[in-house]
C-alpha cells in the first residue's frame, strides 16, 4: 500500500489501486489510442472481468423512435428496440438505471450520458449484482458514453448505425450543424427535435452556455432542399460567429442580417429566434425576426405568447430591433418552434393550427415530467395528430428554468 501525507495532520491516504481504478484504468488508458472498430470487443472485455455477458449498445434513431444496436465483435446483436415501452427505453428517456430480474440473472440497462445528454443504452447480464457492481457499471457506462462521441468525430460507424432511412443531403448538413439535442445542468434544461429527421432543410437550433448566460436560436431558412440548407448553415455560422464575439443580440441580429443579404441576395431570408437567458436569475432577453411567437408554459400549461414587435427576417435589412424582455419563475418553460409546427394542412385541407398545438402541450404536460421527454412526445403526437403529414421542416426547441446553484458540484465531497 502507497500512503502519502495529505494536509496539514500528516493523515496517510491510500492511493494503491483497487479493483475498480484497474478496470476503468484499463479502459481508459487504452481507449485514446484505440480505432473504432475495437471499442465495442473492448467494452465487452472489460464487462467481462466483472462478470457481465451479453453486452449490447443501443443508440437512439435519428426520429427518437427506436434503439439501434451497434453492431461489432463481441456485442449482442439483435434487432431495434422501440423507446416507448421498453426496458432500455426507460432507461433512455429517464437516465436512470433499470434492473430486469432473469431466469439466469439479471439485465441491467444504463444510459449512456455524454455530459447530460443521452447517446444510448448500455445493456449487461450478470449473475447477480450489488451496489459495488451498480456503481462500477455506471461509471464504466459514462466512459463507454464519452468514447463513443469522441470517436463518432472521425467515423462513420457510430452515426449508420443510428440510421433507419436513408437520408438527404440537406439533411446530413442540418444534422452535421447541431448541438446536442439536450443539455442539462442544475440552473437549466433545453432539448430540441428536427422532423422530418431524414429530409430536413432549412430548420435548425443552436444554443451555448457561457457562464451564466444561456444563448438560444432557432431559425428557419426560406425553402426547400439543399438551397435551404446551405442558407441555413450559413445563417447558424454568422450566429456562431456573432455570438462568440460577446456581443447582445441586436448586434447579433446584425451581422446574420448582413451575412445573409451578402451571401444570397434581397429575395433570400431567414427567420430567426434569438434568445439570452440568465440561468441565476431567470431573466429572459429575446428577438423575434419573422419567427412564430414562442409559447410560455408554467405548470405544465400554455399561459401566453412572448408576444413582441416582430422585426423584419434576417436577409431583408430590417432596423435595430427591440429586445423584448421578462422574468420567468422557476418551473417555467419556453417553447419554441418553426412555421411548419403549426401550418401544415390536415387531410380535410385546414392548417393544423397554434390551438391544437395548445391542446396537445397541454395533454403531453400532463403524462411528461422531463424537458427531454416532453419535446420527443409532443413531436411524435402532433405528428400523428397532422396524419403523418411532413411537407415543410418542424422544428421545436423547449428549455426549462429551474434556478438552481450548481455549488454542490464544484467541491468533492
Amino acid at each position: 500500500m502507497s500512503e502519502v501525507p495529505c494536509g496539514p495532520d500528516d493523515v496517510p491516504v491510500d492511493r494503491s489501486e483497487g479493483f475498480g481504478e484497474r478496470l476503468l484504468g484499463a479502459l481508459l488508458d487504452r481507449a485514446h489510442e484505440m480505432p473504432p472498430q475495437l471499442i465495442a470487443p473492448l467494452i465487452a472485455e472489460e464487462i467481462a472481468r466483472m462478470g457481465g455477458r451479453t453486452v449490447s449498445v443501443l443508440l437512439q434513431d435519428y426520429e427518437q423512435i427506436m434503439l439501434v444496436p451497434l453492431p461489432g465483435r463481441r456485442l449482442a446483436g439483435g434487432t431495434a428496440v422501440p423507446i416507448a415501452g421498453s426496458h432500455a427505453g426507460r432507461a433512455f428517456l429517464e437516465a436512470t438505471l433499470v434492473e430486469v430480474p432473469l431466469s439466469d440473472g439479471i439485465r441491467l440497462f444504463l444510459p449512456l450520458l455524454d455530459g447530460s445528454d443521452q447517446v444510448g443504452v448500455l445493456g449487461v447480464t450478470m449473475d447477480t449484482v450489488d451496489d459495488d457492481d451498480r456503481r462500477l457499471l455506471r461509471r464504466l457506462a459514462g466512459m463507454v458514453a464519452d468514447m463513443l462521441v469522441t470517436k463518432n468525430s472521425y467515423t462513420d460507424q457510430f452515426t449508420k448505425a443510428r440510421r433507419r432511412a436513408p437520408m438527404t443531403v440537406a439533411a446530413e448538413i442540418q444534422w452535421s450543424l447541431l448541438p446536442p439535442l439536450m443539455m442539462s445542468v442544475p440552473q437549466v434544461e433545453v432539448a430540441g427535435i428536427l422532423e422530418p429527421a431524414y429530409a430536413v432543410a432549412g430548420d435548425s437550433f443552436d444554443y451555448a452556455l457561457n457562464d451564466e448566460i444561456l444563448h438560444l436560436a432557432v431559425i428557419d431558412a426560406m425553402g426547400h432542399g439543399l438551397d435551404a440548407a446551405v442558407m441555413a448553415t450559413a445563417a447558424i455560422g454568422a450566429y456562431r460567429h456573432a455570438r462568440r464575439a460577446d456581443v447582445e443580440l441586436a448586434e447579433i441580429y446584425a451581422f446574420m442580417d448582413q451575412v445573409i443579404a451578402e451571401q444570397f441576395g434581397p429575395e433570400h431570408f431567414v427567420t430567426a429566434q434569438m434568445m439570452h437567458l440568465n440561468i441565476s436569475t431567470g431573466h429572459l432577453q429575446w428577438v423575434n425576426a419573422g419567427h412564430p411567437e414562442p409559447l410560455l408554459i408554467r405548470d405544465r400549461r400554455v399561459i401566453q405568447r412572448l408576444e413582441s414587435r416582430t422585426t423584419l427576417p434576417v436577409g431583408f435589412g430590417g432596423e435595430e430591433p427591440r429586445i423584448s424582455e421578462l422574468m420567468l419563475r422557476r418551473g417555467d418553460r419556453v417553447l419554441c418552434f418553426t412555421d411548419g409546427l403549426i401550418e401544415e394542412r390536415e387531410a380535410g385541407g385546414e392548417q393544423f393550427g397554434l390551438d391544437q398545438l395548445v391542446d396537445i402541450i397541454t395533454q403531453v404536460g400532463v403524462k411528461e415530467t422531463s424537458v427531454r421527454a416532453m419535446v420527443r412526445v409532443l413531436s411524435h403526437a402532433l405528428k400523428r395528430a397532422r396524419g403523418g403529414v411532413t411537407s415543410d421542416d418542424a422544428t421545436i426547441f423547449l428549455f426549462e428554468w429551474r434556478g438552481d446553484t450548481t455549488d454542490r458540484l464544484a467541491t468533492m465531497g
